[in-house]
């Protein structure tokens, strides 16, 4: 794959993205593909751009080797779906960017509302929900780079349109559409722009000031705030009820015996005794 062409078969230029993203339309090179293993894995292979150049954004109408954390697998079927990474290219170098999927949700989250979902919830650290069930996934992922370099981030969002009864995504049993939600489905070229648009206010600020000016717009939805929770970090299982996220976007576990900081891992509900 020539990593300056990414999935190079069948690009389309998508001018409605453009205009509804109106005076911001040339801070971002938008690209939309009909099929593509992974665009998270296209815009990983990329090099370095230089200072101020745009934000690429890269689309698809079906991914058939979509991934979600973990090794996950996400599906995605055409117009059932919106698959699209971004990779976003901070003016300064920083470190490894505490906070940035839950400001992602963030931004997923304000975007939904604009369109009229009131139910938006989000779970620690790259979800959003509806009444339980997963609408939305993030994975994260930082190209290679020096201590002295500003910092990328390769950014998949996975979005749930309308879907088959029955489909299952990332391992999740329970899992919901804007279909189920909404009257009508937003046209997926304005919902791609509302989502880029919040997600560049967002960072633009984080950047500057970090997380913590956001901490209480995300607890705000935290579907599973004051809940007693499990965690598992890949070695380990904690039970605790959930205190919610610091300043730096990590978890804080209340487990009787102290609160703890947790930086990494997969948060469940812990089921009734």
């Amino acid at each position: 794959m020539n990593p300056e062409r990414p999935c190079p078969a069948g690009v389309l230029f998508p001018p409605r993205v453009l205009a509804a993203l109106g005076a911001q339309a040339a801070r971002f090179d938008v690209q939309w593909v009909a099929e593509c293993a992974s665009t998270n894995s296209a815009l990983m292979e990329l090099s370095a751009q230089p200072a101020g150049s745009p934000v690429r954004v890269l689309g698809a109408a079906r991914q058939t080797a979509g991934r979600g954390r973990r090794g996950n697998v996400w599906q995605s079927w055409p117009g059932a779906s919106l698959t699209f990474s971004v990779r976003w290219q901070f003016d300064r170098p920083a470190a490894q960017p505490a906070g940035l999927s839950l400001l992602t949700g963030l931004a997923l989250a304000r975007a939904l509302e604009s369109f009229g979902l009131t139910a938006a919830k989000l779970k620690w650290p790259n979800d959003v929900l509806v009444q339980g069930a997963k609408l939305a996934g993030i994975l994260i992922e930082l190209p290679a780079y020096r201590a002295s370099d500003a910092l990328a981030a390769v950014i998949g969002i996975g979005l749930n349109l309308d879907l088959p009864p029955g489909t299952q995504i990332d391992g999740q049993t329970a899992v919901a559409s804007l279909a189920q939600h909404l009257p009508a489905t937003p046209d997926v070229h304005e919902l791609l722009a509302r989502i880029l648009l919040e997600m560049a206010g967002l960072f633009d600020h984080w950047q500057d000031v970090g997380f913590a000016p956001f901490r209480a717009a995300w607890q705000q939805r935290d579907a599973f705030r004051d809940q007693s929770v499990r965690l598992f970090d890949g070695q380990r299982e904690i039970v605790g009820r959930n205190a919610g996220v610091d300043d730096d976007g990590a978890l804080l576990l209340d487990t009787g015996s102290g609160v703890q900081r947790i930086l990494a891992g997969e948060l469940s509900l812990r089921a009734s005794s």
